[in-house]
């Protein structure tokens, strides 16, 4: 374990625990690839590209989420902090370019900051940039798929750990998916922690599928370049123009879904293996599940968490939720 207190004025920690993974990785990949219908699962999404290409989708007119969330956090950032409290362990799930916890740290002054994320070069860039602004704050990065296992490499305090998932990234997780994420959680937040996040609220259908389908084609991009991030991945030769970016909203499960859809009929081969498409045919990239408040706090309090505090912009298109351990 890293002793944070030894000297905090220095380089952040950073430990790689995605790339220990691979072989595990490479065949879930390809489980999914074989599966009917094909899935590629979100998290393949952020390579260094794919990083890049979401930062710039939440610039894009129709992408309201993160400037709606970012409104919220500037407008409560004051009674967040005070709900928090200073010298908390910040634990910044899908952490990103880190833009948007730093975005509290005058505030909220926490003692540590554990920023995760799968895209590892990415991260490691983006919290390098931010130890030189703030060196007074321990900080540590960990590489690693924390959808599936939440490991801290012993870099978070025991106590006062504040989980933070921004940008409703838990719509990704199917309602059962998201209990079982955030009793995990649960496991690892003490009496004096708990969680900040943000959701992506129930709205008109015009509103989501425009905000999933922006008229730069960016979104189309992000989605597309999962095809090159699999090439590099498991060996496959998707050729991306064979492939059309499709998103839309369900509202039969109340989630916007999108998938890759094959122009022409399509082989792609990889080492050991390979899948046919018809034209026409798709593969299932992602679902972004959209909540109400109610339905929301339900699952908090299925995964062992009460709602203590939320914040929602005027229009009720998203909120900031403010959850403590039961």
């Amino acid at each position: 374990m890293t002793d944070f207190t030894a000297n905090p004025f220095r380089s952040p920690v950073f430990l790689d625990r995605h790339a220990a993974g691979a072989g595990d990785l490479r065949d879930e990949i390809v489980h999914g690839l074989l599966a009917t219908p094909a899935t590629i699962a979100p998290k393949h999404f952020y390579d260094p590209l794919g990083s890049a290409l979401f930062a710039a989708i939440c610039l894009t007119d129709e992408y309201y989420p993160t400037r709606t969330e970012a409104v919220l956090l500037a407008a409560h950032g004051a009674a967040i902090a005070r709900a928090i409290g200073p010298d908390a362990c910040l634990i910044d799930l899908g952490a990103g370019d880190c833009a948007k916890a730093a975005g509290l740290f005058d505030r909220l002054r926490p003692a540590r900051y554990l920023a995760l994320d799968i895209s590892v070069e990415y991260l490691r860039d983006s919290l390098g940039a931010l130890a030189r602004r703030y060196p007074a704050i321990a900080m540590a990065g960990i590489g690693t798929d924390f959808s599936s296992q939440l490991d801290l490499g012993g870099q978070a305090s025991a106590e006062r750990r504040w989980f933070f998932y921004p940008g409703s990234s838990i719509g990704n997780f199917d309602p059962a998916q998201s209990r079982a994420f955030l009793a995990r959680l649960r496991e690892q937040t003490d009496p004096q922690g708990g969680l900040l996040i943000g959701i992506d609220l129930v709205k008109p259908q015009p509103v989501l599928d425009a905000a999933y389908n922006d008229a730069l084609g960016v979104t189309a991009a992000f989605n597309r370049n999962v095809l090159r991030h699999l090439n590099r991945l498991v060996g496959s030769d998707f050729e991306i123009g064979q492939w059309d970016h499709r998103a839309f909203y369900d509202p039969r499960h109340g989630r916007i879904e999108m998938h890759l859809e094959a122009r022409e009929p399509v082989t792609v081969r990889w080492p050991g293996g390979a899948r046919s498409w018809q034209a026409g045919e798709r593969i299932h990239t992602e679902n972004s599940w959209k909540f109400t408040l109610a339905g929301f706090e339900a699952i908090l309090r299925d995964a062992g968490f009460r709602l203590d505090q939320a914040w929602r912009d005027e229009r009720d298109w998203f909120a900031l939720v403010l959850a403590r351990p039961v």
